[in-house]
């Protein structure tokens, strides 16, 4: 049976870097579960799961344009220290903001300024061409 729309999949990956860095795996737990074409994944990992296998391995490069887009310089900003929620701030925390239309963005501290901080909209993958290998543990069609 191969993968299409609407079947519930179980897969094992590790992701990894151009340059050999893990950034996740689920090696030594339990295998992600997703319901393909639910959008509960980025393009690029979905499209790379559709027609595989029960038991199936492949490795695959996903290029940024098919993961996290492109790094956006117009997505850090310079904020006055007092409009952020808390005092104790350091670099590499993350923040969640709910924007003037309701929406709730994450944002991570980039610097921390006397006056002003540095925040960071973009996903700490955005620009990287990302590598997964891949195991079909199971699939379970709807009927």
């Amino acid at each position: 049976m191969n993968i299409q729309n609407n079947d519930n999949v179980q897969v094992h990956y590790t992701g990894t870097l151009a340059n050999g860095t893990q950034f996740d795996s689920s090696v030594g737990k339990e295998p992600l579960q997703v319901l393909i074409g639910a959008g509960q994944l980025i393009a690029g990992f979905e499209n790379a799961l559709m027609g595989m296998q029960e038991g199936e391995k492949k490795t695959i490069t996903i290029p940024a344009d098919e993961a996290y887009g492109q790094y956006q310089e117009e997505l850090v900003v310079e904020v006055p220290r007092e409009r952020l929620p808390q005092e104790d701030l350091q670099a590499g925390q993350m923040l969640q903001m709910r924007m003037a239309d309701g929406r709730v963005i994450v944002l991570k501290i980039k610097e921390v300024g006397d006056e002003t901080c540095v925040l960071d909209g973009n996903h700490d993958l955005a620009g990287k061409d990302l590598n997964f290998d891949l195991e079909i543990v199971k699939i379970e069609r709807k009927s």
